[in-house]
């Protein structure tokens, strides 16, 4: 848990809660050490729902993290444990489960959502058959939702090179996104060295930028996230 964020829920003050298990493999993953799904749990549920009364009117929301949050059968109880005590409900997902996914978006005011890459080449990202598929689907339930959104994609030139960047993107605006977020390689928490040494000098490309820019109601670069 992270108990005070400002980067987590856009204009909102928020605890993070970050949930074991994520079975995608991405080469840029910065929880690495979230990605495994133990049977014990470093923080009681009775602690954290604690902490959280005593926090009310302090901040604003709970975001649940991961790992993918979704893969947790507890997250929709949770989420409506959380919400009674008067705090917004966020979630950051990856798009691997659709069907919780929408059992638990009548629960969220906002969501975060990665997409990333063109959802023929997710595998490339991921290293899991018929991850875009998943994602296009999860894509799809939050669009259709009206829940607040973000949509969020990781570059990196070796995994995305500029081309599959504008693919990506037409797609995306022909599904009437409104909100979409590029963000920049870090290699905090990265374990991958190729991806780590590589360099990033002039990616993504001014010209593109705009390009991309123009065809989003909502766009942002975030070069250090």
């Amino acid at each position: 848990m992270t108990p005070f964020s400002t980067s987590d829920y856009p204009g909102q003050m928020a605890a993070v809660l970050f949930v074991q298990g994520c079975p995608w493999r991405c080469g840029y993953c910065h929880n690495p050490h979230l990605q495994e799904r133990g049977t014990d749990t470093p923080l009681d549920w009775g602690d954290i729902m604690t902490f959280l009364q005593r926090r009310a009117g302090l901040i604003d929301a709970v975001v649940f993290s991961g790992g993918e949050p979704t893969i947790d059968p507890a997250l929709e109880n949770a989420m409506q444990q959380v919400k009674t005590l008067g705090y917004k409900i966020g979630l950051h997902c990856a798009g691997i489960y659709p069907r919780r996914l929408k059992e638990v978006l009548p629960l969220v005011d906002w969501v975060g959502l990665d997409i990333k890459a063109t959802f023929n080449k997710y595998a490339h990202i991921t290293q899991f058959a018929g991850s875009g598929d998943q994602a296009l689907a999860c894509l799809q339930a939050v669009l259709a939702s009206g829940v607040d959104y973000e949509l969020r994609t990781t570059l990196h030139p070796l995994l995305l090179p500029e081309e599959d960047l504008l693919e990506l993107a037409r797609s995306l605006a022909k599904m009437k996104v409104n909100n979409y977020v590029w963000q920049l390689f870090r290699d905090q928490g990265c374990n991958d060295a190729v991806l780590n040494n590589a360099s990033l000098a002039g990616y993504p490309s001014e010209s593109l930028v705009e390009q991309v820019s123009a065809m989003f109601t909502r766009f942002t670069l975030k070069k250090n996230a």
